[in-house]
């Protein structure tokens, strides 16, 4: 009898330092795998020289448009898939390309957009978008949501990303609309002012966004800052 007790123990003792299940599964192997589909989290630094963001702006009787450059910024994948970053915007590069060829007006245009009329980028000459949501939609487009800052005042923005990784460049397209009353940026809005007339300026404006960035190899950690 003491024989069989001690013979069950050390079975016992056996099994349960084997973590082997009764399918014949080891735990241990399980967990390799799963550490194995962990995906890398890996940051790309934006190339503000190859990038570009242009603006597009409409008002009763016509519409500028032109680029104005990322300041500095980054996007974070996990695997192939966009979770976060940080799009930083020099809007004292603001520039209009359908008035290239009227310097005079041009620059009274590129002046005005400048001043406390619109965007006070004496006061506040950069802008910037966080990401704080991205929810899957089909393949590599995402519907990106992220605090958007213009003028010191912050409000959610959301549009469709699509993402495209090669070696070590992500490319990132999309276009934001973005209501300008929003942001406290009144000049010739209905929603400000009456009897306007042919001076309204709407105040929805787009940006289109062409973003390339490259991996930063050195660090596969999500930025905060």
């Amino acid at each position: 009898m003491y024989k069989q007790i001690l013979v069950g123990f050390v079975a016992a003792t056996v099994a349960l330092s084997n973590p082997v299940a009764a399918n014949g599964t080891s735990d241990r192997g399980t967990d390799k795998n799963a550490k194995k589909n962990v995906a890398k989290t890996t940051t790309y630094n934006i190339d503000v020289d190859k990038s570009v963001l242009t603006w597009n702006g409409k008002k009763v009787t016509g519409e500028h448009t032109g680029p104005v450059k990322a300041e500095k910024g980054y996007l974070t994948l996990s695997g192939n898939q966009l979770k976060g970053g940080v799009v930083s915007i020099d809007l004292r590069t603001i520039t209009s390309t359908d008035l290239k060829d009227n310097k005079e007006y041009h620059d009274k245009l590129i002046n005005h957009l400048k001043s406390d009329d619109f965007f006070s980028v004496e006061k506040h000459p950069v802008a910037t978008f966080k990401i704080t949501k991205v929810k899957p939609v089909n393949g590599n487009v995402s519907d990106v949501t992220g605090d958007l800052t213009i003028k010191g005042i912050t409000n959610p923005v959301t549009f469709p990303v699509t993402v495209a990784v090669s070696g070590n460049t992500l490319n990132a397209t999309g276009k934001a609309t973005i209501n300008r009353a929003k942001f406290d940026i009144r000049y010739g809005s209905k929603s400000f002012f009456d009897n306007l007339g042919d001076k309204v300026i709407y105040d929805d404006f787009t940006v289109d966004l062409n973003i390339v960035a490259t991996a930063d190899n050195a660090s596969s950690a999500v930025k905060t800052k």
